[in-house]
């Protein structure tokens, strides 16, 4: 088991807009998902081709998002994603652009939630028992300052990482997402 943390991308201003893109952010998220691949073997899964999966692929290169492994050449190369944590803005500003592309990117990386969450629905008469008393979906409220909200979200990356190749080599062990999204439930200050 590594004990190297997952690298976590953050997102300046021209990658936030390379990555606001439909095309380009299923391509990031297919690669984080099932790790290196073709433009071919890509434009076959998002159901695209793979002239333009190529092309979005070198885009998202520019800005460091994806990364040609070396291996192969042309439409055969491989790239993988750059980071297996979803990339980060943190960037506050008052840039419209930057403001548009960080909702849509905010909006698109839901969807993925939602599908991911509706294929487990859909497949989960399919999986052991064991595993579907352990998986799905909950939430937790929880009384904190923005303090405390870091804080906590700090203890769980920290949990999450130490989770997160506990189980390479096992043929027992699956891929599984975890998903963090602490929400307001109160009303807006003001």
């Amino acid at each position: 088991m590594s004990n190297s943390p997952a690298p976590t991308v953050h997102l300046d201003r021209q990658a936030l807009a390379m990555l606001a893109h439909p095309l380009r952010s299923r391509l990031l998220a297919e690669l984080r998902l099932t790790g290196p691949a073709t433009a071919t073997t890509l434009a076959a899964v998002l159901q695209t081709n793979s002239g333009a999966t190529s092309y979005h692929l070198r885009k998202l290169a520019e800005v460091a998002l994806v990364v040609d492994c070396g291996d192969g050449i042309g439409r055969r190369r491989l790239w993988s994603a750059s980071t297996e944590s979803r990339p980060r803005h943190e960037d506050p500003s008052n840039d419209g652009d930057a403001d548009a592309a960080l909702a849509w990117l905010a909006r698109d990386y839901l969807n993925h939630f939602t599908d991911r969450a509706e294929q487990w629905l859909d497949t989960q008469d399919r999986w052991p028992v064991d595993w579907r008393e352990q998986v799905g979906l909950s939430d937790h409220l929880v009384q904190v300052t923005a303090g405390q909200l870091s804080a906590l979200r700090t203890d769980l990356a920290e949990v999450l990482e130490r989770y997160r190749r506990v189980g390479a080599g096992n043929p027992d062990a699956k891929r599984v997402s975890v998903y963090l999204c602490p929400l307001p439930v109160d009303r807006p200050p003001g």
